[in-house]
Order: structure tokens, then C-alpha cells, then sequence
């Protein structure tokens, strides 16, 4: 990878002008690569801030639809249920998260959701906690397909109505797929993203990978995993991005319903990408334009990033595409020593990484101190 979008789970999130100067003062001097900020939205709670953010340079703003947050770090709760302790924000109502759209609207900035109905999930995770049953086809149950299409419904509608510009983030379903594509058709604004845990994993490979798997929203079932596909090759997904989402292991090992959901997925995303191609799953010209293309343009900041025009950024991904390997979850280079694709096999691997013409990576290692920098839409 040669520049990467900051999601605002960190702690503190980028909520305000404050927290965007603070946390660029904060990953410029460890970057290797190029880096955006996304803004979150918290409602009211920082409404007044999203021009300034805006000005600043947020790549767009991520609405954590579903969530609860906490009041003090603005984290989000995982796995809320009414009637937590008082330092909880309860998922947002209709109205609110209207009034978050047309607030995004005003700045003219892309509008990202996680698209899950909580009040839905907290219906039907109470009805399956109560049976005592505590395997994967139960939380997918309590956080079915249903919950994803909803909300994807209601964003397209809100989108419409306010004209934001959407951006679905990690679609896992083959009903968000089909409703996305009927509005792409219709010339709505609206991008949509998925990522390689939907696109190689399924609920029957729960047994074989145990906890590790748990993400948010859920890996549904093949049914998905090949819509997904068609939606990637008729246009309808443009963008395949990670949802790196870190924890430790002592995190991930404990019961299904209470554990973080979420894994690490920069270093494995183009090694299970590549290995697609040589499986002929897509080509590597329609892989460029989903990692790379598509996301600059998306987001505003082609054709510095994304293309090879002259005078832009000399951002090389190297690959050799007759390369193999296995993954193995001790070498990745995050912190956190877990993956889902510990013990895959993959052909066509990353052999040298050049940020603005400078190699950073090489050969799996990390060769250059680091040099990145904060990325704003143009």
C-alpha cells in the first residue's frame, strides 16, 4: 500500500479541527506511506465542526450507523445493548441521522456509512441469546442480511433526498449489492466498497478459523460471497479496501457474542487480491483500478494519487506475479499477530513499494524511515 485513509475508531477519533491537527502531528513522523483522515460523525455533538473539518482536508466523513458511543473517548461500543451504563450514546434515531446527511451534504464531502440497523440487531440478538446458543450461524441471526439492506436502503433514500454523496462501506450482502446497483442505474451518487474477508470466507469457514473471523458486519454465506463477485465485475463494487481493524489476540479468544469484532487486513489485501488474478477471478488492470484508481477519484485526490500522469505522486506498487508464499500470522508487521489467512497459499506477491519515488518496502521488509505525509482532497 502507498497511502492509507485513517478510520475515526482511533482514540481520540478526528471529530474536530483540534483532533484533525493533533492526529496529523501524530502519524506524520511514523508514516512509511501517504495518509488521509477520515472525519467521524457524532451528530449534534460536532455538527458545527464538520466545515472546518472539511476545510482542513478530511477525505469525507464515516457515520458508524448502528453504533452506540462512548461519552468520554468517543469510541465505539461493539456490542450494546439498552440499558448500559450511562456513559453510552445510544445509536442515533431516523431524524438524527437525516440531519447528519444534510449536514454532510452542505460540505460537499463524501458521506460513508457502516451500514447496520441497530434496533433490528438488538431485536433479533436477544431473541438468539436466549436460546444459549453461541456459534457463528447464531450471530448471524442476530445480525442478518436484513440489517445490512435496511440500512443501505435508508442511506440511498436519505442520500436522494439530501443529496449527499453515499459511499457504503464493506458491503457484505447480495441485497446491498442489487440495491446499489438499481440506484448506480438510476444515476445516483453512490459508490460502494467491499473488502477480502466478504470475498474468500464464508460462514462455513468459522470452524476452521474460530474467533479471529468475527467481523463487523458479519461474513455472511457463499450466496453473498458471489454476488459480491458480480458486483465487482459489472461495476457495481469499485473499491476493495481493507477495514483494517487491529486487537490482540487475548481480545479475540473468548465468547463469540462479547469479543471486538475485527482483524488486521493491510499487509494480506494484495497478496489475496493477486492471488484472485493468477486465479482468474479479474484482471490486473480491473485490481489497479479498485485499489488504486478508484478510491483517488473517489475521494478527490486524482491524479496525484492513482495514476502515473506526469508531475504526480511516483506512488509503484512492484509485483511479482509468479511469486508464492504462505501467509503466516508471526510475520505480519502490525502489532497484532492475527489473521483469518494464517496458512493460505497465495501466487503473486508485493516485492517493492515506492511512495513518491522513494522505496520504502522491499522484499517484505521495511527499508526507509519513515516520510509520509497527510493527503487532501484537491
Amino acid at each position: 500500500m502507498t497511502t492509507i485513509f485513517d478510520m475515526p475508531n482511533t482514540t481520540p477519533p478526528t471529530r474536530d479541527l483540534e483532533s484533525f491537527n493533533r492526529q496529523t502531528a501524530n502519524l506524520t513522523p511514523k508514516a512509511h506511506v501517504d495518509f488521509g483522515l477520515w472525519g467521524i460523525l457524532l451528530g449534534r455533538m460536532n455538527s458545527a465542526d464538520l466545515p472546518d473539518l472539511a476545510k482542513a482536508g478530511v477525505i469525507g466523513f464515516k457515520y458508524f450507523w448502528g453504533y452506540a458511543i462512548n461519552k468520554k473517548t468517543f469510541q465505539l461500543t461493539y456490542n450494546y445493548r439498552p440499558g448500559m451504563d450511562d456513559d453510552v450514546i445510544a445509536p442515533f434515531s431516523d431524524g438524527e441521522v437525516y440531519e447528519i446527511f444534510q449536514n454532510v451534504a452542505k460540505t460537499g464531502k463524501v458521506m460513508a456509512i457502516h451500514g447496520e440497523d441497530s434496533s433490528l440487531i438488538q431485536t433479533l440478538t436477544e431473541q438468539v441469546r436466549q436460546t444459549g446458543r453461541n456459534d457463528y450461524n447464531a450471530l448471524l441471526e442476530g445480525r442478518p442480511n436484513l440489517a445490512e439492506e435496511v440500512t443501505v436502503q435508508m442511506g440511498l433514500a436519505f442520500s436522494r433526498a439530501t443529496g449527499a454523496r453515499l459511499h457504503v462501506l464493506h458491503v457484505t450482502t447480495a441485497e446491498a449489492v442489487d440495491a446499489i446497483r438499481r440506484a448506480r442505474a438510476q444515476g445516483a451518487p453512490v459508490s460502494a466498497e467491499t473488502c477480502p474477508h466478504y470475498l474468500f470466507l464464508s460462514n462455513e469457514d468459522y470452524p476452521k478459523i474460530g474467533p479471529v473471523m468475527k467481523i463487523y458486519p458479519p461474513i455472511k454465506y457463499k450466496k453473498d460471497q458471489q454476488r459480491l463477485w458480480q458486483g465487482i465485475s459489472d461495476g457495481t463494487i469499485t473499491i476493495i479496501s481493507s477495514d483494517h481493524a487491529p486487537h490482540t489476540p487475548e481480545e479475540k479468544n473468548g465468547d463469540l457474542w462479547s469479543i471486538p469484532a475485527g482483524m488486521p487486513g493491510t499487509e494480506t489485501l494484495a497478496p489475496l487480491m493477486l492471488n484472485a488474478v493468477n486465479d482468474g477471478r479479474l484482471t490486473l488492470q480491473k485490481l489497479t483500478a479498485l485499489l488504486s484508481e478508484n478510491p483517488a477519484r473517489r475521494f478527490g485526490i486524482y491524479p496525484q494519487k492513482g495514476s502515473l500522469q506526469i508531475g504526480t505522486d511516483a506512488d509503484l506498487t512492484i509485483v511479482d506475479m509468479e511469486k508464492e508464499t504462505v501467509i503466516r500470522a508471526e510475520n505480519l508487521h502490525s502489532k497484532s499477530k492475527i489473521t483469518a489467512y494464517d496458512g493460505w497459499h497465495v501466487k503473486g506477491i508485493p516485492v517493492e513499494t515506492i511512495v513518491r519515488g522513494e522505496t520504502i518496502m522491499k522484499d517484505g521488509e521495511i527499508v526507509h524511515k519513515p516520510c509520509g505525509k497527510i493527503v487532501k482532497p484537491l
